[in-house]
């Protein structure tokens, strides 16, 4: 599992406030549960944001921003952000809200039966 420590942290402070935050280990990186709903993750340096379909075409056209595609299928809602897209405060918060934002929509995964 790689991820830069310094950006996990930035998400760690941004998510201040928030109810019912974990870290999960996922997609070999850490992701940010918030009410048990993935809401943003890190893998190295680059972002998964999760802002949702109807963000989606918004979100792509960020510097940076690029469309999550898993195998051979985009993952309409998924956006990665590579560091140039994140560096700058009001950036980060961009992606920080548009995440939370989702989150509040989302629904959440039921768990599988083991």
């Amino acid at each position: 599992m790689a991820f830069d420590e310094k950006l996990a942290n930035r998400i760690r402070e941004a998510l201040i406030g928030q109810k019912n935050v974990r870290e999960v280990t996922m997609f070999q990186g850490m992701c940010f549960m918030v009410d048990d709903k993935m809401c943003i993750c890190l893998r190295d340096d680059r972002l998964m944001c999760r802002v949702g379909p109807e963000k989606f075409d918004e979100a792509v056209e960020r510097n940076g921003a690029e469309p999550m595609i898993h195998g051979n299928r985009l993952m309409k809602g998924f956006v990665f952000v590579e560091p140039e897209g994140y560096k700058a405060k009001k950036d980060f918060d961009y992606w920080i809200k548009a995440c939370l934002a989702f989150n509040k929509i989302a629904i959440p995964t039921k768990r599988r039966r083991k």
